[in-house]
């Protein structure tokens, strides 16, 4: 049957419509380049250069649950290890100690990597470029992304040598999670076996499968990550402002004396002209000072920025001196539980009797949490010498001041432990 040229028109005309409107819909649809093998974990901020694969689409919500995503953000001897085991010890909440290390591990330079000690990867992070931080930071973010999904698969892209089977004994510090080392990740500690050291759990639990860890990690209402990896509150926009997360953060400070006589003690090799310093009373004229002035720079930058109380931080953020909780343990416990919005157990004020009273006798290990914390808060007066100390002041003088440390003017004030150097101040979270 022959059609009327005004039907062939008509048909025409409706083809035009419909391919301009799949035109249309295709260009509009949004699509967003993913660095990473979980489509879930797009970030607004991509900064690791490996293949691109488009995500594919899915509907971004609110976190409409309970969960609390918390982030322990700390510098090196600092307190951070105490303050993440007053979280590990909740039951309901799954935590893990320093993921991030992986990242700089299997990012830094072979020249870094090949010196073998863990103090320089603990330290590297101050002499990296640029670029280099850029994309550690991208990385860094992406990681904790997918670790605050319960997706452990995605940290097996850094562990070296890569697990086979989703299994690994090659974890950092896999044993300072409880989580890690009970069931049902682990079946050879029992109910006896609450609080095991560190050692016990490596011993006895042998090696991690990441798919039991993944399922505890769900079974689990809260997670909580800490590092000493990422150096600014401002470098974490990103994820804070991921409506799919509940992210809470706590800054973690300390009196950069401290920390600089705490360094010296735990990292012997990194720090050693530091060391010759404090114990010749001359400065080396190769010391690199900003192998620790860092510290000072990036408190500065992401303290000024907290305190700013800028919006996309309201209800996300606050901040803790070292100092009060070693003095306070209990009460600042309780702050940091009302901040997160998490009851707080009879497990950890448990915890913080046995790990805060300990006399001088005890055995103290070097990442331990058995201290008698009153007393070992301003203990670096009594091992820094003078002109360390004066040093210190002169270039980290603003942040001293910002977060209420006081400076002394002589051997005698700095020795005198009568009075403190630690100011009363109050830094309370905004809502």
């Amino acid at each position: 049957m022959q059609c009327s040229w005004k039907a062939v028109l008509l048909l025409a005309l409706t083809s035009i419509a419909i391919q301009y409107t799949a035109i249309r819909t295709f260009t509009a649809r949004s699509f967003r380049l993913c660095t990473i093998p979980n489509p879930l974990n797009c970030s607004a901020v991509l900064d690791v250069e490996l293949p691109d694969r488009v995500c594919d689409e899915i509907p971004v919500v609110s976190n409409v649950s309970r969960r609390t995503h918390i982030l322990i953000l700390a510098t090196t001897r600092s307190g951070s290890t105490f303050v993440g085991q007053l979280l590990n010890q909740h039951f309901d909440i799954f935590y893990l100690f320093e993921p991030l290390y992986h990242v700089q591990y299997a990012l830094l330079s072979k020249e870094t990597q090949g010196k073998g000690s863990s103090d320089n990867i603990h330290n590297k992070r101050m002499v990296l470029s640029n670029s280099d931080r850029r994309m550690m930071l991208g990385a860094s973010r992406d990681l904790l992304r997918s670790l605050y999904d319960c997706d452990l698969y995605f940290l097996e892209n850094y562990i070296k040598p890569q697990p086979v089977n989703h299994t690994t004994d090659r974890l950092f510090r896999r044993g300072a999670s409880k989580a890690l080392c009970s069931l049902p990740v682990c079946e050879a500690l029992g109910p006896v076996d609450i609080h095991p050291e560190e050692e016990d759990c490596i011993k006895k639990c042998g090696t991690l499968n990441l798919t039991l860890a993944m399922e505890s990690c769900k079974d689990h209402e809260h997670v909580a990550i800490k590092t000493v990896r990422v150096p600014e509150v401002s470098d974490l926009r990103a994820l804070v402002e991921d409506p799919r997360l509940n992210l809470k953060i706590i800054q973690l400070v300390r009196d950069p004396r401290g920390i600089l006589a705490s360094r010296s003690d735990t990292f012997q090799d990194t720090y050693r002209l530091w060391r010759i310093w404090r114990a010749t009373g001359r400065k080396p004229y190769n010391l690199d000072t900003s192998q620790f002035l860092t510290v000072c720079e990036d408190f500065l930058s992401s303290v000024s920025t907290g305190l700013n109380r800028p919006s996309w931080l309201k209800g996300k953020y606050i901040l803790l001196r070292y100092e009060d909780m070693a003095r306070n343990p209990m009460k600042k416990a309780e702050e940091i539980y009302n901040f997160l919005g998490i009851p707080m157990d009879s497990s950890i004020e448990r915890w913080i009797e046995n790990n805060t009273r300990a006399d001088n006798t005890s055995v103290k290990h070097k990442y331990g949490t058995l201290r008698n914390s009153a007393a070992t808060a301003e203990n670096w007066r009594l091992t820094l010498s003078y002109d360390i100390v004066e040093f210190i002041q002169n270039t980290c003088q603003e942040v001293l001041a910002q977060l209420g440390y006081k400076t002394v003017n002589s051997a005698q004030d700095l020795k005198n432990l009568s009075f403190s150097l630690v100011e009363e101040r109050t830094f309370s979270p905004f809502f």
